[in-house]
């Protein structure tokens, strides 16, 4: 299999799918922001009885929360509508006097209360005490600044993943020629994998509604560290042979190195991604973020660590970059 004479194909796949993610991504909004990006507060909560989420909806819509998210939550016996996880924007404050009590109901108690309203069931008999129909299990709110530190936090933490890597890489590879290039190339390997994933999210937010969150950014994280230990693997391997097989062309060591590794890098991932889809089947909805993060993840940094990293190595060492020809550029005449 002769791998580098495919890499003008894989370049023009993988700038096709980076352009449209740019492009996804350029559209507002970018990303869909969940609660601790944008600030809001969100309610776990169990009824006495079980309620239908268009009524549920139809009640948060009534107390100005058009934007609400209702997730129901499926029982043992295979139904839904007892338990709720709810998302709204901020909240009004709940004002207090100096005693503790109630003066002004804030944003909470308007939504608790108008979900005690769904109640129908039959009114107690005199002196029997009935249990509230809503009980909050679970209640978290993040205000607008947090959030925007949040999102400041998240792109530090990926430029100084970024650094740290191209540093890293480039002193381990530092008895081969010109390392400096194999810190770049996996830099630039690890970027195509985040700016892709991002542009499905983008995607997704737009015609699905999905949401990021910090679960998101920890799924952008790992991926990273996915991306460039997968990369790694066939640096290594292409370290050694370069040091084995002095004589050899840089082309010809690459394709022995990727051979050499594929059938590793193919199970790594395909075993990463059925632990993935069975969590997906299984795990909580509030690391459904993470999970998807991780799938696309694995797909795209197993296809950059062999077509985009290796493959740019020697792209850059053939000189295949300086034989891009430049619009308008005028040959010169002797």
């Amino acid at each position: 299999m002769n791998i580098i004479r495919l890499r003008k194909w894989a370049f023009l796949v993988s700038g096709l799918l980076v352009l449209a993610s740019i492009v996804t991504l350029a559209i507002p909004p970018a990303l869909r922001p969940g609660i601790d990006f944008s600030g809001g507060a969100a309610f776990t909560l169990s009824f006495a009885e079980p309620v239908q989420p268009t009524d549920v909806e139809a009640t948060l819509i009534g107390v100005g929360h058009p934007e609400a998210i209702v997730q129901p939550s499926i029982e043992e016996d295979g139904t839904f509508g007892r338990t709720y996880f709810i998302r709204v924007g901020e909240l009004e404050p709940t004002i207090r006097d100096s005693e503790g009590n109630i003066v002004t109901p804030g944003g909470r108690e308007k939504i608790e209360e108008a979900l005690e309203a769904l109640d129908t069931r039959p009114a107690p008999e005199p002196g029997a005490e009935q249990p509230d129909f809503v009980d909050v299990q679970g209640f978290d709110t993040v205000s607008g600044v947090v959030a925007g530190e949040n999102v400041r936090n998240a792109i530090i933490a990926v430029i100084v993943a970024s650094i740290a890597i191209l540093l890293y890489v480039t002193w381990a590879f530092r008895k081969v020629p010109s390392p400096f290039r194999y810190g770049t190339a996996a830099v630039v390997a690890l970027l195509h994998d985040v700016i892709i994933v991002l542009g499905l999210f983008s995607l997704l937010g737009k015609v699905a509604d999905v949401e990021i969150n910090a679960m998101f950014i920890t799924g952008i994280l790992t991926l990273i560290g996915y991306s460039v230990n997968d990369t790694i693997i066939v640096f290594d391997r292409l370290r050694e042979n370069v040091l084995k097989f002095p004589a050899l062309d840089i082309g010809e060591i690459v394709n022995l190195s990727v051979r050499e590794t594929l059938g590793r890098s193919l199970n790594t991932s395909l075993t990463l991604l059925l632990v993935v889809g069975a969590l997906l089947l299984f795990a909580a909805t509030s690391i459904q973020p993470l999970l998807f993060v991780l799938g696309a993840g694995v797909i795209v940094g197993t296809y950059s660590s062999i077509f985009i990293a290796s493959l740019l190595l020697v792209a850059w060492e053939q000189g295949d970059f300086g034989r891009i020809p430049i619009i308008g550029r005028r040959r010169r005449t002797a």
